[in-house]
C-alpha cells in the first residue's frame, strides 16, 4: 500500500499545469460607444453620394463654342481639325439659327487640358475659326440631330402633307416627326417655309438626302440637308 501511494504522489508531482490563457483582446477592450454620441461618425447618404459623384464627374469637362463652320461641315471635320483633342461625335452639337443655318459647333472636351490643346490648334488657322469657352448650360440647350434629321427648304406654301410624302416617297422615315416652320431671309419679308424629318439612322438619313435633293415638288425644287 505504502508502495502505491509514493507512486501516485510521483506521478502528480510530474505533472505540468497548463497556464490559463489571456482573455482576448477584443474582450478586455472597452465597450464601444453607442452611435447616439456626438463623436461618431455617420456615414453619408446615398443621395450625398450620387450628389458628389455627378458634381466631381462634371468638373472634368470643359465646353466650347467654335465659330467658322459653314452648313457642310460634318462632326469628322471637326474631330479631324482637332486631332488629339479626345472628341467623339457625342461630344460634337451643332448650334442652328431659325433658319437651320449653322452659327457655331459646340463642342465638349473630357478635360481643360484638351481644351487648352484646342485652342492652340485653333490658332493657327488665324481668323479661319474662333473657339470661345461656355458653359455647361450652353451646351445642354442645344438640341442634338445627330445627322439623324433632315431639313428641306424650298417646298410651296400651299404644298400638303400628303404633297411631303410623296416626295419622300421610296425613303424610310417617321412620319409622325414631319414638322413645318416658316422664316424669313434677312432684309426680306417674304416668308419661305422649312420642313424637318426623322429617319431612324444616319444612313437613311443620307440616302434621302442624295435621292431627293433638288427634285420637284408641286414644280418647286427642293433643297434637302442633312442636320448634325
Amino acid at each position: 500500500m505504502n508502495l502505491l501511494r509514493n507512486a501516485i504522489k510521483s506521478h502528480v508531482s510530474v505533472r505540468t499545469i497548463k497556464p490559463t490563457h489571456a482573455l482576448p483582446s477584443s474582450l478586455r477592450e472597452p465597450p464601444r460607444r453607442f452611435s447616439t454620441e456626438p463623436d461618431q461618425q455617420q456615414p453619408p447618404t446615398p443621395e450625398a453620394s450620387v450628389d458628389q459623384f455627378l458634381d466631381s464627374a462634371s468638373k472634368g469637362f470643359a465646353y466650347g463654342k467654335l465659330f467658322g463652320a459653314t452648313k457642310y461641315t460634318m462632326k469628322s471635320d471637326i474631330i479631324s481639325l482637332l486631332e488629339g483633342c479626345n472628341l467623339t461625335p457625342d461630344d460634337i452639337k451643332v448650334s442652328y439659327n431659325r433658319n437651320f443655318f449653322p452659327v457655331a459647333m459646340m463642342l465638349r472636351f473630357p478635360s481643360p487640358a484638351a481644351f487648352s490643346n484646342a485652342t492652340r490648334t485653333i490658332r493657327r488657322f488665324d481668323r479661319l475659326y474662333r473657339l470661345d469657352r461656355v458653359d455647361a448650360s450652353d451646351w445642354d440647350i442645344v438640341t442634338p440631330y445627330n445627322g439623324k434629321t433632315v431639313v428641306l427648304q424650298g417646298l410651296p406654301r400651299s404644298a400638303t402633307l400628303e404633297d411631303i410624302e410623296r416626295f419622300l416617297s421610296g425613303c424610310d422615315y417617321d412620319s409622325s416627326s414631319i414638322q413645318t416652320f416658316t422664316s424669313t431671309r434677312p432684309g426680306s419679308a417674304n416668308l419661305f417655309r422649312l420642313t424637318t424629318v426623322q429617319f431612324p439612322s444616319h444612313i437613311q438619313a443620307m440616302n434621302a438626302c442624295i435621292s431627293k435633293n433638288r427634285k420637284l415638288c408641286l414644280n418647286n425644287q427642293v433643297s434637302v440637308r442633312v442636320l448634325y
